[in-house]
């Protein structure tokens, strides 16, 4: 397995960060633990968990599978989004932020997190304060660097200028969606990425089982994250993904590679990615995306993937500066 620096920090991660939302859902317990215990065979120390994730099950399943071997790991949780129908119990404000915190440490088992991810943008909370709150944190040696997902460029910028102004601690970690159809975060939140050093640890190379092989303008299977999550649905509603999935399957087919593999493989080529997030339901579609580091994606390789989808908008819409 190789291992890259993230970011600023030192911290060494693997290749391929396991992503546990499957954790006692769509994997039962034993299943989740043999996915845990192959990924540690196969060299990786990489974990994103998240508090929303079965309502808190998946931080405990993880907390049991790590317990013999914290230290060796380098483990994430996200708070933000609901975990119940009651006032305070989402968002970015400090009595959310310290509760949220509180509870993942006791369900994850552990005293610390390497990095600790709001999980969207909260428009009623004052940056400030979610900021500040992560700087306590850090402080308080709960967690060692506060993170962000599903931020836009401005919305990072605008964090990062608040934290340096304040001597508080910075965003050290983005999670943007990024796939072969999925590539707005190629427009300004990569750059960024790059420009201010930032970790990139991207989620959905697979586009919820739109790049794997299932679907295509003429071909949907019978279940599925698309099938079943209406979010999903409207999600990847966009004809023209269909048409792109359907020629990169075939692409994939013709090198040789299962199409998961192709399109794992295809993200992390990226050069501000640090580690995709690999998810799976069992073993066999975790093998899959394992086998992505296997493929050599030469810059050629991935340019030619790269035609088959849209690109996305220049950041200034000036298209002939493309």
């Amino acid at each position: 397995m190789e291992y890259r620096i993230l970011g600023r920090t030192g911290v060494q991660v693997s290749r391929l960060c396991f992503g546990t939302m499957s954790f006692g859902g769509d994997a039962d317990e034993d299943t989740s633990a043999a996915m845990f215990h192959r990924c540690r065979d196969a060299g990786i120390n990489f974990f994103d968990c998240a508090n929303v994730y079965q309502k808190g099950r998946a931080e405990e399943i993880l907390g049991r599978l790590m317990a013999g071997c914290r230290d060796e790991l380098v483990i994430t949780s996200k708070f933000g989004f609901p975990m119940g129908d009651a006032p305070n119990q989402s968002g970015g404000s400090r009595r959310n932020v310290m509760a949220s915190i509180e509870a993942s440490l006791r369900r994850l088992k552990t005293d610390r997190l390497d990095f600790y991810f709001i999980h969207g943008f909260d428009a009623h909370t004052p940056l400030e304060t979610t900021l500040r709150a992560f700087d306590d944190l850090v402080t308080q040696g709960k967690i060692l660097h506060p993170a962000v997902s599903n931020f836009a460029a401005w919305q990072i910028a605008k964090a990062l200028g608040i934290s340096a102004r304040k001597g508080w601690a910075r965003f050290a970690c983005i999670q943007p969606m990024y796939s072969l159809v999925k590539r707005q975060a190629e427009a300004e939140i990569l750059p960024l990425a790059q420009s201010e050093d930032l970790g990139v640890i991207s989620y959905s190379p697979l586009s919820a089982g739109l790049l794997a092989g299932k679907y295509g303008v003429a071909r949907q299977p019978a279940s599925g994250r698309i099938v079943e999550n209406p979010k999903m649905q409207t999600r990847y509603s966009t004809p023209w993904y269909y048409e792109t999935a359907d020629k990169f399957i075939a692409l994939a087919r013709e090198l040789g590679h299962h199409p998961a593999s192709l399109a794992v493989a295809w993200v992390a080529a990226h050069p501000a990615l640090t580690a995709p997030i690999i998810g799976a339901r069992n073993l066999t579609q975790l093998e899959a995306s394992l086998t992505s580091l296997e493929i050599e994606m030469t810059p050629e390789l991935r340019a030619e993937i790269t035609g088959l989808s849209m690109d996305p908008p220049v950041a200034t819409d000036r298209d002939e500066e493309r």
